[in-house]
């Protein structure tokens, strides 16, 4: 604040001397009020915008200034009764403020990411993807890529990196064994030869949030991104990113089960409701078995009833066969 001030009483005092010689003493003064306070008021609007939004502004102005030029002539030959300043004046004013005003916004708008992306070729875009630490960890994207259902250039921003380094320093042992797992995995996606990796700088500091940045990230390089996080799914596709899920390729590729189809099952544990038992497929689907509480431990023959898929997951119900058998022999008398 000092050196604003003494800032303001050198141009003040330059002018008063400058003005002396002429013989304006008090005009000096007020000119080199007005240059100093204008500067400062120029430093003021700098701090408050980016210096691209300040470049831009001051192109949109220039061309808006050279339209309203280029338009006077035609124009002033409809309003001969008028005088010709008027005309200009009105034409730089709404012209030059427009420019101004567009340039700026465009200006807001400017990274080097998008200069980056406008000149990519089209047989290139849309090709990044994005990972998220959740699918790292998971392990599971090495044999998707090694099957060769992905292709193109993966990103990996360094904020990922560095949060999989702190969870592979955790005091946890768990989250230890998570990190370092995950930081293993990335080698791997390393080596596949029908992928590229790219390790890139961009970060988003005003954003604490990380699957925040991953989303800006994701914007920014018209990228997809790749997890298996319900709640980063929701919130990517809310801003308009196209995300793979993980968990959803699983469940696709899951064997399809119709009601009436007949499974052998191991019943591990009782259910939530009464008196059901509740086993589980190969593959980790859960099965809620009605009126099977007395044969946990057991390994028995069910009928599916009914399939309820989820975002979560599937989960399958089903009746012991000989409970099923018993009522259609009752529809049958019937």
């Amino acid at each position: 604040m000092l050196y604003r001030i003494v800032f303001f009483l050198v141009f003040a005092a330059s002018g008063y001397f400058l003005g002396i010689r002429e013989g304006l003493s008090y005009q000096g003064i007020f000119w080199g009020a007005g240059i100093a306070t204008a500067a400062l008021l120029l430093e003021y609007v700098l701090n408050m915008v980016s210096f691209a939004a300040v470049v831009g502004g001051g192109i949109g102005l220039s061309v808006g200034l050279l339209f309203a030029k280029l338009i006077y002539f035609p124009i002033s030959t409809f309003f001969t009764t008028l005088d010709e300043s008027y005309i200009r004046v009105i034409l730089n004013v709404l012209l030059g403020y427009s420019g101004f005003l567009l340039g700026l916004r465009a200006g807001r708008d400017f990274s080097l990411s998008n200069i980056i992306k406008a000149f990519k070729s089209s047989g290139e875009e849309g090709r990044d993807t994005v990972i998220d630490t959740s699918v790292i960890i998971d392990g599971r994207i090495v044999d998707v890529c090694e099957a060769g259902f992905l292709e193109g250039s993966f990103v990996i921003p360094q904020f990922i990196l560095q949060e999989l380094q702190h969870i592979a320093d955790s005091t946890d042992p768990l989250r230890r064994a998570r990190g370092r797992r995950g930081l293993d995995i990335l080698h791997k996606i390393q080596k596949l030869s029908n992928l590229t990796v790219k390790i890139i700088d961009e970060d988003f500091p005003k954003i604490k949030e990380v699957d925040a940045k991953l989303v800006a990230l994701a914007r920014v390089l018209g990228a997809k991104i790749i997890t298996n996080d319900f709640n980063l799914n929701k919130v990517a596709e809310l801003q308009g990113v196209t995300v793979l899920n993980l968990n959803e390729l699983a469940n696709a590729l899951k064997p399809v089960v119709l009601p009436g189809e007949k499974m052998n099952i191991f019943i591990a544990k009782e259910g939530k409701e009464s008196n059901q038992g509740v086993g589980y497929l190969d593959d980790g689907t859960m099965v809620v078995v009605d009126n099977a509480r007395k044969t946990i431990n057991q390994q028995v023959n069910v009928v599916v009833t009914s399939v309820l898929q989820t975002t979560a997951g599937r989960m399958i119900f089903a009746k012991l066969k000989e409970d099923a058998d018993r009522e259609e022999l009752k529809l049958a008398r019937h």
